[in-house]
């Protein structure tokens, strides 16, 4: 009787992956959160950068910085008030993103800055998926 079960369980597997496949399901894209720490006079430009990559969701945290005067010479930056963007990307923009993040780094007066990832690694609710992936195929019209 077990094996009969067990038959039965991976035929009912085997058709549920094919009515997968067949419906155009695909897995969902991984998201990452994107931390971009600049000059708080930056601040509208780099969001402005951001939008053009589908991001919608930014908060903008502004802060004082402490490190010494060393570590920020090494570090290239210059003024002690930043402003930290924490945004939701999709993972396969983040290469793009960095691109455009060093290319305005080099062609804007004291543009410069850090940026870094964090993975994440599960969302609870598909709409809120659907909206921190940009992903508009699916969502329910009300």
């Amino acid at each position: 009787m077990t094996e009969e079960k067990n038959g039965k369980s991976k035929e009912r597997r085997l058709s549920l992956r094919s009515s997968k496949e067949s419906s155009g399901l695909t897995a969902p894209k991984k998201l990452k959160i994107l931390m971009t720490i600049v000059d708080r006079s930056k601040v509208d430009f780099y969001m402005d950068v951001l939008e053009g990559y589908e991001v919608n969701l930014q908060a903008t945290i502004f802060g004082k910085g402490t490190a010494p005067s060393e570590m920020m010479q090494y570090l290239g930056l210059s003024h002690m008030g930043k402003a930290v963007i924490i945004s939701v990307v999709q993972e396969e923009k983040i290469k793009e993103i960095f691109a455009a993040y060093e290319d305005k780094y080099f062609k804007t007066k004291n543009g410069k800055g850090i940026a870094f990832t964090i993975p994440i690694s599960s969302v609870i609710g598909v709409l809120i998926y659907q909206f921190l992936s940009n992903n508009v195929e699916g969502r329910r019209t009300v």
